[in-house]
């Protein structure tokens, strides 16, 4: 572990490779699960740049608690790929003191609940240091893992850090819905000079996408602090990222069933946010819909909706609705923890309120 920490490997990665390819979504050849595409994306940056290395709690032997890291301890050896004891803010620490020497950690969190342990590191240590240092410090490092809610696992496992995060200057916070996301933004971050804090849904990691050649090919990357259009529409704008994107997908088949035409957006990228887009949009529709799983005070939604009252209020034709969980804890019971977290017939109802439809 320390002699990779020590060790400057003078080799850097080609141009190519820090080219982010933003062409569009081609015609699919094959499924890749969400979590193969976050596989293949690590397997191909560290194949590629050898000073990239994957830290954290079960990451070798175990393969990771999700098998998001299979294979690599095999292929890249103990050098490349270490088990952490349960101690976020010690291989927090060490991951940033790394990236510090020029090294690429990936530092993998368990749950993004349990990066709070290492909050010091990730904001005082990482984000801010290029700052504080006049552009002499780089901090490349990435801290990924599961975010947001899974299923019955309560409120210490459950909550969303995407506005947390969103809100550091210093940090690029990174929220992949489908494989092409996962791997292209995976990619991207890697790649990226700055510290970048991917937050990954455990419920989407066995959810199949269709990929293309293109997203297949090892120089595949998206641009970062670019939203994409998943579904265009004319009466309502709906913003989401994650899981919800696929709730707000599921949203607007229904509307459509009712005459209403829903502009679905997936962020992608929650800093820097894309809000030419999203205001773009809401020109367009005259109407915006943002959902979320995570709190509504001080939310994603909430900066969303400050953009367009800025940018564009005179396009507006009815107020902005905010869909967000509940403004509780995660409770345990099934029954109660389905009531804290957005579901499609909240998109639906409030797309609806926005169109002026009976609910």
């Amino acid at each position: 572990m320390w002699g990779i920490v020590r060790q400057r490997i003078s080799s850097a990665p080609t141009l190519q490779r820090m080219l982010y390819a933003s062409r569009s979504f081609s015609s699919a050849a094959k499924e890749m699960t969400v979590r193969d595409a976050l596989n293949s994306a690590l397997d191909e940056e560290m194949s590629a740049d050898p000073t990239v290395f994957v830290m954290g709690e079960e990451v070798g032997e175990y393969q990771g608690a999700y098998k998001i890291t299979k294979g690599l301890l095999e292929k890249y050896g103990p050098q490349r790929v270490f088990d952490t004891p349960i101690t976020e803010a010690g291989f927090a620490g060490i991951g940033v003191g790394a990236a510090y020497h020029s090294l690429r950690p990936v530092v993998e969190f368990m749950t993004f609940n349990f990066s709070m342990q290492a909050i010091d590191h990730i904001i005082n240590s990482a984000a801010k240091s290029n700052y504080m240092s006049a552009g002499q410090i780089s901090v490349p490092i990435v801290f990924r893992g599961p975010n947001g809610a899974a299923a019955g696992v309560g409120a210490q496992h459950s909550q969303c850090y995407a506005a947390w995060f969103g809100s550091c200057p210093g940090l690029k916070v990174l929220c992949p819905y489908s494989s092409e996301d996962a791997r292209g933004l995976l990619k991207a971050a890697i790649r990226d000079p700055d510290p970048v804090v991917f937050l990954e849904n455990e419920l989407l990691y066995g959810e199949s996408f269709p990929v293309s050649a293109e997203v297949l090919d090892s120089d595949f990357c998206l641009p970062i602090g670019k939203a994409k259009i998943e579904r265009e529409g004319k009466d309502v704008t709906i913003t989401a990222f994650s899981k919800m994107v696929g709730h707000a997908l599921k949203a607007a088949e229904i509307l459509a069933k009712e005459g209403i035409s829903a502009e679905v957006i997936n962020l992608r990228t929650i800093r820097p946010l894309d809000r030419a887009t999203i205001n773009a949009s809401v020109r367009k529709t005259n109407r915006l819909v943002t959902a979320e799983e995570g709190f509504t005070q001080n939310g994603v939604g909430a900066e969303i909706c400050a953009s367009v009252v800025e940018e564009s209020f005179e396009y507006l034709d009815a107020p902005v609705e905010r869909i967000a969980g509940a403004d509780v804890p995660m409770p345990y019971a099934t029954n109660l923890e389905r009531l804290a977290v957005p579901q499609v017939e909240d998109i639906v109802r409030a797309a609806k309120r926005t169109c002026f439809r009976s609910v």
